[in-house]
Parts: structure tokens; C-alpha cells; sequence
């Protein structure tokens, strides 16, 4: 057995078969041969190896001639590698003696290597584990075929096991059979962790190397309550987690009863309960939640899903479909919130060291109005069919939002002049998401007619951490004081001047944090349609009095273990059974 610490991204518990997906998507299978067809097995791994070693020769007469035989000697040693007697008569072995298709050998083989390299210290030692993975990779490659494994194909029980997984990729998963996934790197608050919770998918990340110890069939168990995954467990470690998620399924029962009833305190004080939704066809969760309207459309995950930019109609005809089964209720849709390293339809910046500070959301619109001017025309569309919003993301200063305006102006007259209908009262909002934001909080006001506090960047640039580093995502925390403080300045100055403002970020879809939030001020929460039951039991637990008790309590601490620690004792009070 093996147990691993990750980054808990999304709750819950899975326990399942391992699908193992290496760097390059590819899946490797825990397969095994009879014994009449170790002989072809055979065959096809000879054949995988000459023709790794035709292509890498390619490969280094052609860098050879460019840059030199030095820089072709680095492929000569591949070629020395894949032809190594020992690793030829280990791989044969595996097969003839243990049955092992040829691709599961090369995966078990190489990837034993390659972690007694890792272990070693030297730079070039390390080099070495970077050398055997590609050619890992370039065996499989010929053994398994140039596809690269799509998840959405999945049809049977699993958790994926990979270095990464992008947001597209996770988008596809199908919850039925991917029930959980864990990777290698990544940190809270990525889209990819973003899309897991949004789809209810417990997920791990950050997890560091692993993939070496895991086989494609294994057993494996995945706590997105605490960040944990374990290879192998044994029987004990497996019937004390299937007790778990026999509860979770008990808990899950009760909150059901709770959906038609109101979001309020114990003295009936009222808190309005959104929706985050990626997808068009999430609006009906957030209906089947009992959630009153959708607080974040995340609308960049019609650029994530293809490589070509969207029409305007294709636009159009997602935002028509939200906006049309959420019948009359809100609906705020956020302009494109993705960095230009994520868009491979657009030129890429020359200089992107650090995307999070670079060209990315309103950044990115305004710099390419024509494709910013295309959403805002079909969003404006869209707001004929029901209570459309429009909400920027990532404002920094006044000057942004202002053009951000005039460009909305702009996609108006063009709407005007093809004789488009659309609501010429469409509220306008952005999001407060960077400390500038906060501290021009009495400008903005006069600037829009809402806002919404995204704490996944907010927590990111007031703590300077970047969240997709496992090495400080420790360090990113929404219980840090100083968050805290930056929360209550926006939500003091929003109702200083009677402006409605809500909290979209994850923290307000964690439990853990509803009755500090409620205690701050806000009125409304937009949570993912999995985490809303939750939040509502809390709310319906608990008084208002209360809530602003414990604010007041958390305000005064000085860490975020305190405020953690402090929050976590105050749920469990309330509510025993609560996981947290």
C-alpha cells in the first residue's frame, strides 16, 4: 500500500479500478497474453523497437546536419538505450515469463528504471529518467498507435490516474464512469479543479510523481476531503473507506429533502443560492438543486473545446439555451476569463513567463476586440430570452472597465443597425478579483450595477502564490486573514452604496466557510450545483446572530491555521455530521 498527499480540489470519496494515463494520454492497459500469444507479443515489441530506433536515427541525422554531431549524439545515446541487451532481455522476460502484453512490459520495465534514476542525486542522473520516459513514450507510441486516449470514450467504472488533465479534457469525463481522477501536478483553484467540482467528480492533485508505482487495473482510493490517495490499500484501508462512502450516500439522502425549501437562517433570514455552470446543460442541475438562477456561466469552455474560435451563433445558441431553461431566472455570464497560452486560435504572446500576471481575461478581450466584440453581440442577443447579466472578469482599474463598456457600446450599435433585438437595460458587473479592485471599490461602484468577489484569483494575487504549483499551494489559502480583510472591505463598500454583491469564488461553495461569509454580509452565494445542499443545510442550521459571531471571531485571528481551525470546530458543532 501507498498512500500519497495531493491538493483536495473536489469532495468525496472514490474507490475504483486505475486508469493509467501517461504524459501524452496515452492508456496503459494491465493486459495480459495466453501463452499461445507470448510469440506475438514478442514480435510486436521487436517490432516497436526497431522501428523506435528507424525514427530516432531520423531524428539525429536531421538535428546532425543542422546543429551539429554533438547535438546528434544526444539521440545516439537513445539509440544505445533502446538497444541495451539488458533492457531487450528484461522486456522479453516480462513477456515470456510473466505474460505481460508487450505495452504493459514496456510501461512496467521503463518506469522501474527511470524511479531508481529519480532517486539518485545529480542533475544528470535525473536527465537520465527524463531520457528513458520519452522512450517509454516512443514505444508506446508504436505499440498502442498514435491516438491519443479520449476520455469521453470511457464506458466502464474508473479513476484516471495522469501527469495532468487540461479543462477540456475533464469536461468530457462522463461521472457515470470516471468517478474520481488524480494527477501528478496542478494546484486549487485550476480549471481543471474548477470543471471536477463542477461536475461532482472527486479529485486530487499535486499529488507528485506516482505514476511509476501505478499499474493500469490496479485498486486505487481517491479523498477529495482531505487530498489524500492511496495505491493498493490494503483490506482494512478499504473497508474503513467504503464505510465512508457508504455515509457520504446516507448524507447525500437526507440533504435531497432540503431542495425545494428556502435558503434562509433558522429565523428566516433570506439567502439567495446560485448556480456556477460550465456547460449549457448544467442549467438543469442547478434546477434540480432548488438554485435560484445561475450566479458564473463560465463561457470560456466554448474556447476550450475546440481549436477553432467560436461564431458568433454558436455563441448565441449556448447562451439561448441557459438562458431559456433557467425560465426568467438570472442569469450572469462572464466574459472570456482564459490566458492567451490557453488559446491556440490566437497568436501567442512572444514573452508569457507568468500567465496569471500576463495577457489573460479582460486583458486578453481587449486586446483582441473583434473576438470580444463577437461574445458580447451574442450574449446581448441572448438577454431577449430572459434575465441576462454581464459580468468582466479580472478588472484591475477604472480605465479597463471603461473600455470594457465601450466595446459593449460598440456590440449595441452593431445589434442596432442589423435590426437585432436585445435588452438595451442589461445589467452590467464585474468581478472583484484582484486587491486593485478591492481598495477602488468606491469608484467602481459608480461604474456598474453589481459585483461578484471570485476568490480562486483573488486568494492567488493577494498571498502572491500561484495556485497551479504544487511547491506553495500550500500557501493558497481563502482562510487567511488577509482575504478575509479584503472580503469585508468589497462587501462594506458594495452596500455603502446599495450595490447588490455576491461571492462566486470555490469559498463560497465550501461549507466550511457559510456561516463566515453570512457573517460578513453577504445575501448571496453562487455555488456548483453539487456543493449547493450543503451549503443550504448550513444556512438552515445556523442563525444570522450567529454567522456574525463567528466573522467577528475569525477577524480577529492571525492565521490561517487559526481561522481554519476555529471554522472547523464551529461546523462540527452545528453540524456533527458534516465531512470537512
Amino acid at each position: 500500500m501507498l498512500r500519497l498527499q495531493g491538493i483536495a480540489v473536489s469532495p468525496g470519496v472514490a474507490i475504483g479500478e486505475a486508469l493509467v494515463l501517461d504524459n501524452e494520454g496515452f492508456r496503459i492497459p494491465r493486459r495480459f497474453v495466453s501463452r499461445d500469444g507470448v510469440e506475438v507479443e514478442l514480435e510486436r515489441l521487436a517490432q516497436a523497437i526497431q522501428d523506435t530506433v528507424d525514427e530516432i536515427e531520423v531524428n539525429r541525422q536531421r538535428i546532425a546536419e543542422r546543429l551539429g554531431d554533438d547535438y546528434g549524439a544526444i539521440f545516439s545515446a537513445h539509440i544505445q538505450m533502446v538497444n541495451d541487451p539488458r533492457l531487450r532481455e528484461e522486456l522479453e522476460a516480462s513477456i515470456r515469463e510473466r505474460h505481460y502484453s508487450a505495452e504493459y512490459a514496456v510501461s512496467r520495465v521503463l518506469r522501474r528504471y527511470a524511479k531508481v534514476f529519480q532517486s539518485l542525486e545529480g542533475p544528470h542522473l535525473a536527465e537520465r529518467a527524463s531520457d528513458i520516459f520519452d522512450i517509454e513514450k516512443r514505444l508506446l507510441k508504436r505499440l498502442l498507435g498514435e491516438r491519443r486516449e479520449e476520455l469521453a470514450h470511457v464506458t466502464s467504472p474508473v479513476l484516471v490516474l495522469a501527469r495532468s488533465l487540461t479543462p477540456s479534457e475533464t469536461a468530457s469525463m462522463k461521472p457515470e464512469f470516471v468517478r474520481g481522477f488524480v494527477t501528478e501536478i496542478g494546484g486549487p483553484g485550476s480549471h481543471t479543479a474548477i470543471v471536477a467540482e463542477g461536475l461532482g467528480i472527486p479529485a486530487v492533485v499535486g499529488a507528485g510523481s506516482f505514476l511509476s508505482d501505478v499499474s493500469g487495473g490496479e485498486t486505487v482510493i481517491i479523498d477529495g476531503d482531505e487530498g489524500v490517495v492511496i495505491l493498493r490499500p490494503n483490506e482494512e484501508t478499504l473497508a474503513r473507506y467504503r464505510h465512508e462512502v457508504d455515509e457520504q450516500l446516507s448524507l447525500m439522502a437526507r440533504l435531497s429533502t432540503l431542495k425545494d425549501l428556502p435558503c434562509e437562517t433558522r429565523e428566516g433570514y433570506r439567502i439567495s443560492l446560485l448556480g456556477n455552470i460550465e456547460f449549457p446543460s448544467e442549467a438543469a442541475l442547478c434546477l434540480d438543486r432548488g438554485l435560484e438562477g445561475v450566479g458564473l456561466y463560465r463561457t470560456e469552455f466554448l474556447y476550450l473545446t475546440r481549436t477553432d474560435i467560436p461564431t458568433e451563433e454558436e455563441h448565441y445558441e449556448a447562451y439561448r439555451e441557459v438562458t431559456i431553461a433557467m425560465g426568467g431566472r438570472p442569469v450572469v455570464m462572464r466574459t472570456l476569463d482564459l490566458g492567451a497560452d490557453k488559446l491556440s486560435m490566437i497568436p501567442q504572446p512572444e514573452d508569457e513567463n507568468n500567465p496569471f500576471l500576463g495577457l489573460r481575461s479582460i486583458r486578453l478581450a481587449l486586446k483582441h476586440v473583434d473576438l470580444f466584440r463577437t461574445q458580447l453581440r451574442a450574449i446581448l442577443r441572448a438577454s431577449v430570452h430572459g434575465d441576462v447579466r454581464i459580468m468582466f472578469p479580472l478588472i484591475s482599474n477604472v480605465l479597463e472597465l471603461r473600455r470594457a463598456r465601450m466595446v459593449l457600446a460598440d456590440a449595441m450599435e452593431d445589434l442596432e443597425e442589423r435590426g437585432i433585438a436585445f435588452d438595451r437595460e442589461i445589467k452590467v458587473g464585474m468581478m472583484v478579483e484582484v486587491p486593485s479592485a478591492v481598495v477602488m471599490m468606491d469608484r467602481f461602484v459608480e461604474e456598474v450595477d453589481f459585483f461578484s468577489i471570485g476568490t480562486n484569483d483573488l486568494v492567488q494575487y493577494a498571498l502572491a502564490v500561484d495556485r497551479s504549483n504544487k511547491d506553495v499551494a500550500a500557501l493558497y489559502t481563502s482562510a487567511d486573514p488577509s482575504v478575509l480583510r479584503l472580503v469585508k472591505m468589497a462587501i462594506d463598500a458594495a452596500d455603502a452604496a446599495d450595490k447588490p454583491i455576491s461571492m462566486c469564488g470555490q469559498m463560497s461553495g465550501a461549507p466550511l466557510y457559510t456561516m463566515l461569509l453570512i457573517g460578513l454580509g453577504l445575501r448571496t452565494l453562487s455555488v456548483t450545483p453539487a456543493a449547493a445542499l450543503e451549503v443550504k443545510r448550513v444556512c438552515r442550521s445556523t442563525t444570522f446572530e450567529h454567522c456574525q459571531s463567528v466573522a467577528q471571531r475569525a477577524l480577529e485571528l492571525e492565521s490561517a491555521r487559526d481561522v481554519k481551525t476555529y471554522l472547523r470546530e464551529e461546523l462540527q458543532r452545528l453540524l456533527p455530521d458534516q465531512p470537512i
